[in-house]
């Protein structure tokens, strides 16, 4: 939606048109624009309902932007119910936002006539062929999106009105040159500091915590001690990769099918081949070739016209020879002349994309049997892998039967294939070991046949040749964790709160001190500091540019840390050196988004507070 703020800002109309009514409706829904529906209503629009089957379908939609978009990591994010929603209620809050645009349009009186809708699509890049417009590509697009013309052309209507209202509303917002240029100086200042670090960690040990500390914190936290669901499995794990160890191949098998498949292992024919180029881009390039030609004919050298007249001048140098060569590797024409010739002997004139060649076989090398001695190694590893898959996909139909066939334990199946049964330790949905952390396996382990029922699970593919069946071996339900189980880090967490509170003293007399004496003898010392400044703990940093600019001698505070706090002096504010224009138009045209966005839900909250949005749904 930000988007069409800034192209309607600018008045671009027509030359984007189609694409953002394609992106609007194809990824929002268009149903809701097509007429009333006995359907339940997911959200009511000042009496204007938007269907559940609209808000489904533009959620479709949005999974599958968001799917590719983000990948494989959509996958881990999708297994996160909240997550989900979220980004369903976003796609519904849109298609509020549109219909209340929709809407304040009509009372308004916008329109958009038929020939803006016309002109729209005669200039859409999208329907033209070598920049005009093409009805044959435009009725081939409709048809491939689903639509027909007259209702494409109602929903472009709708978009283009909604885009005028938006361009009014919002398109008036600008960034003067003075705005962002502050806001550049600003960003490019420096502070001159002093700092004291005062760690917390030489007073934890004479901090001490009594139980009924502990037992207080505890019933005032309660919620800091909610256990996660955990579960621990027993699987049986089947991988390809592993039964290759066990799979012995002998020379003998390896000689057996080197004998069977010697046309696997044969050295192909290869040719030294030279050559003497002369370049498409030449004047009369194929009658200098000819020439060349005619004085091989004449009895000139090869390597020495190769040297002399050869525009490949690497090769040129080497009286021509290139490199050798299999059938196949070289374009068709010279590849076709080089293996036509005998060994010494040239071509005629070969035109080839890159130019007019004279082609010499300096050398050639027979095709050959290779040796068994230089494939032995390759045919036992490959012997090896074939043997072990085999024998996987065996076991894998194996583990599959008997673990259908006994539910409740994997002993019998395990006894099967004579492998052990294996434990995992606990873990959480959020801890999950590598074996288990794909999507499709964590849902399984979860789900309520392995959890609740106590079912054996399916052969579920971690990779290609690699099965693990699973099933429960403990499960914890989410809950609080009793009292005993955080005693320790409940005891340590207050000794902290004590440390901390230890060196907060200190700071707090260390700026007294600073404030009667102004001494920072013991003080670390940062000239021109850097509002992103990292080798500086980040508290330190924000301590420093949230003081007040010092108007005598020098400003001082203190900050907490993650473990302790810190005095903070500040001495000096300095100005930004060399403000890059470039970063003076990057920050205009950030601050224009931000503009734009504020004024955008600034007219959806107005058009929300003065209307009736109700929410029947509740999913």
């Amino acid at each position: 939606m930000l988007e069409k703020i800034r192209e309607g800002s600018q008045g671009v109309i027509a030359k984007s048109i189609l694409v953002l009514v394609i992106l609007s409706f194809a990824f929002t829904g268009v149903s809701s624009y097509l007429g009333s529906s006995t359907e339940v209503a997911a959200v009511t629009v000042n009496g204007e309902e938007i269907g559940s089957s609209a808000l489904e379908q533009a959620y479709e939609n949005e999974r599958g932007r968001l799917e590719q978009q983000l990948g494989d990591m959509f996958a881990t994010l999708s297994a996160d119910e909240n997550y989900m929603q979220s980004v369903k209620q976003s796609v519904l809050e849109r298609l509020v936002a549109e219909k209340l645009l929709d809407q304040n349009a009509a009372e308004l009186g916008l329109r958009v006539s038929d020939e803006q809708i016309r002109a729209a699509i005669m200039t859409e890049p999208a329907f033209q062929t070598d920049g005009v417009f093409d009805n044959d590509r435009y009725q081939s697009i409709l048809r491939q999106l689903g639509y027909q013309a007259n209702s494409f052309r109602d929903m472009m209507r709708t978009d283009m009105t909604r885009r005028q209202l938006v361009a009014t509303l919002v398109g008036s917002e600008f960034v003067l040159a003075g705005e962002a240029e502050y806001l550049a100086n600003i960003q490019g200042q420096t502070r001159d500091i002093n700092y004291l670090v005062i760690d917390s960690a030489p007073f934890i040990a004479a901090a001490s915590v009594t139980d009924e500390q502990i037992q207080t914190y505890y019933n005032s936290n309660l919620g800091q001690f909610v256990r996660p669901e955990v579960v621990s499995l027993n699987y049986i794990e089947l991988d390809a990769k592993q039964l290759t160890t066990d799979v012995a191949v002998t020379e003998a098998d390896a000689q057996v099918y080197f004998d069977e498949n010697k046309a696997q292992y044969l050295q192909s024919e290869k040719r030294l081949a030279a050559h003497i180029l002369i370049g498409l881009d030449e004047d009369d390039a194929e009658e200098k070739a000819e020439a060349i030609y005619q004085k091989l004919q004449n009895g000139d050298d090869f390597a020495e016209l190769a040297k002399a007249e050869s525009q490949d001048t690497f090769s040129g140098e080497q009286g021509g020879q290139l490199d050798w060569f299999e059938a196949g590797v070289m374009e068709p024409e010279f590849d076709t002349a080089l293996f036509g010739l005998n060994k010494g002997s040239y071509s005629n004139v070969v035109k080839t994309n890159f130019g007019y060649h004279i082609i010499k076989a300096l050398d050639i090398q027979p095709g050959a049997e290779a040796p068994f001695a230089d494939v032995k190694a390759k045919i036992i590893a490959q012997l090896q892998q074939q043997q072990s898959v085999d024998k996987f996909y065996e076991l894998q139909q194996i583990l599959a039967d008997t673990s259908y066939e006994v539910p409740d334990t994997l002993s019998e199946a395990a006894r099967e294939l004579g492998v052990e049964v294996k434990t995992t330790a606990e873990f959480t949905r959020n801890s999950a070991p590598a074996l288990f952390s794909k999507p499709a396996i964590l849902k399984e382990v979860f789900s309520s046949s392995v959890l609740l029922d106590g079912m054996n699970s399916d052969v579920l593919e971690v990779e290609s040749n690699h099965v693990v069946v699973i099933r429960v071996n403990s499960h914890k339900a989410a809950g609080t964790m009793a009292l005993e189980e955080v005693r320790n880090p409940i005891a340590g967490r207050l000794k902290q709160e004590q440390a901390n509170e230890t060196a907060r003293q200190q700071a707090q007399d260390a700026m007294a001190t600073f404030k009667t004496d102004g001494v920072t003898l013991d003080y670390l010392a940062k000239e021109k500091l850097a509002r992103f400044e990292q080798e500086i703990d980040g508290a330190v940093v924000n301590k420093a540019f949230s003081m007040a600019q010092p108007t005598e001698g020098s400003t001082v505070d203190t900050v907490a840390l993650a473990n302790g706090y810190a005095v903070v002096v500040l001495n000096k504010v300095n100005a930004a050196e060399g403000v890059d224009s470039n970063l003076i138009d990057a920050l205009k045209q950030r601050l224009s988004s931000q503009y734009s966005e504020n004024d955008y839900r600034a007219v959806i909250a107005a058009l929300k507070a003065k209307g009736e949005v109700l929410y029947p749904v509740v999913e």
